[in-house]
């Protein structure tokens, strides 16, 4: 599977496109007459495409995922009676501007706020009732068109699940019944949940230095299509949600504490907070757009991020000798759970053809549900929660898998380099145009 990765990758370094139809090249003057604008800094552009975002939310309930920018222009967006028609214009009158901008060069913080004005331009469109391909949105929102799949690429990995899970029925209720067998109690729960962030924290924490009033708090919900969330609430504190509406197995309490708080969501939003808001003055970084090009780092990242804090099988060692007896469950489970859920990540790329093929109408959602359930081995419940989540979030979902190949392809192509992991993942979590930094243009 280490090889079809690395295919993936390839395809994708030559799936990469711009993101928006290049126009016919015009000089300066008729540029800035065409748009009805005058040639303004990136400063200005930045404001305006934080209020384009503010405005947009009103449309697209998802849109803005945080914000810690003045109050004053949240408040002002709500009762603003600008409409979608508005928006796309003065979304493309923005990438017009930064277009001038650029014809001296442009700098990484241009370059990334025309992608994310390029992402927020097709979100609009899409809010006006365009449809754009699986691949297409891709393209156009996070940078990357996916690679093309044949799920016969993934069926080795089930024949090696199928010797980890022994007995009688299908390979997914197998699978699902000893995962779930290794359920969190729920009076254990929070304890788990505790001793687990704790542990990425402090293993975070010893190579970065974090704000002292960083900080979250954790609740639990229901009804929810995803699993995990981190709602970053400004002033370097999160709210991490863990949705109960299947039981929490062990195997989620590391991965949870990693991609959701240290060194994933929490620490990408604190760094991008206290680096690039505050001390850079870049204001588009008050907002952040879910549906972006910085879904792919932030995602990407928070995904790598558990092997990046537990590298070599320091997490099978923590879960077992220090969450498994703080849950009440067999040590002696660790190890074979381990093995299975390195093989589950071998088909993760699966759901992304999965979702391609329900998005673009070729298949239902009972065929979606029977596909997510065998190259998943989830129950049907849990895959129906999958689908749930393509109806909400569509390509979105590219995020998880591409974006964690692509960073983890990136630092460790700046270690070969002699730079320390932690430091790369750094560079990338600090920069102003992940995208570019992950993507050869």
């Amino acid at each position: 599977m280490k090889r079809l990765a690395a295919a993936l990758i390839l395809a994708l370094l030559g799936a990469c496109g711009e993101g928006r139809e290049q126009p016919a090249v015009k000089d300066d003057a008729s540029l800035a007459a065409d748009a009805d604008i005058s040639i303004v800094g990136v400063d200005e552009l930045a404001e305006r495409f934080v209020k384009l975002g503010l405005n947009l939310g009103r449309f697209d309930k998802n849109y803005v995922d945080a914000y810690s920018g003045p109050p004053a222009w949240a408040d002002d967006a709500q009762p603003s009676g600008l409409t979608l028609d508005d928006l796309e214009k003065e979304a493309s009158e923005i990438l017009d501007a930064l277009d001038i901008l650029a014809r001296d060069g442009a700098t990484p913080r241009e370059t990334g706020l025309a992608r994310n004005a390029t992402a927020a331009l097709t979100r609009i469109r899409m809010a006006k009732g365009a449809h754009y391909s699986f691949d297409e949105e891709a393209r156009l929102i996070y940078g990357v068109a996916p690679p093309s799949y044949s799920l016969e690429a993934f069926d080795s990995a089930l024949s090696d699940l199928d010797a980890l899970a022994p007995g009688e029925g299908a390979l997914s209720e197998r699978v699902d019944a000893f995962r779930a067998s290794l359920a969190i109690p729920d009076d254990k729960l929070e304890a788990v949940m505790d001793a687990a962030i704790a542990e990425c924290r402090r293993r975070t924490i010893v190579h970065y230095d974090l704000p002292e009033n960083e900080r979250f708090v954790m609740r639990t919900v229901k009804d929810k299509p995803w699993s995990g969330y981190n709602w970053y609430q400004g002033d370097f504190e999160s709210i991490i949600e863990i949705n109960t509406d299947f039981p929490v197995t062990i195997d989620r309490a590391i991965r949870i504490g990693c991609h959701e708080g240290y060194p994933g969501h929490h620490v990408w939003n604190v760094v991008v907070d206290r680096d690039l808001r505050r001390a850079a003055g870049w204001i588009e970084f008050s907002i952040l757009p879910l549906f972006s090009p910085q879904a792919m780092i932030g995602e990407g990242s928070a995904n790598y991020g558990v092997e990046l804090a537990f590298p070599d099988g320091e997490r099978t060692t923590f879960e077992r000798d220090v969450l498994f007896p703080l849950a009440g469950l067999d040590p002696a489970d660790a190890d074979r759970l381990a093995a299975i859920d390195e093989g589950l990540n071998t088909l993760a790329h699966a759901q992304n053809h999965i979702a391609r093929e329900y998005l673009d109408g070729r298949i239902d959602r009972e065929a979606a549900v029977e596909l997510l359930q065998k190259y998943g081995l989830n129950s049907k419940e849990r895959a129906g929660q999958r689908v749930d989540f393509f109806d909400t979030y569509r390509s979105y979902i590219i995020n998880y898998t591409i974006g964690q190949d692509l960073v983890r392809a990136y630092v460790d192509a700046r270690a070969a380099e002699g730079l320390d992991k932690w430091a790369a993942f750094e560079e990338l979590l600090k920069s102003p145009d992940a995208a570019g930094a992950l993507l050869p243009q």
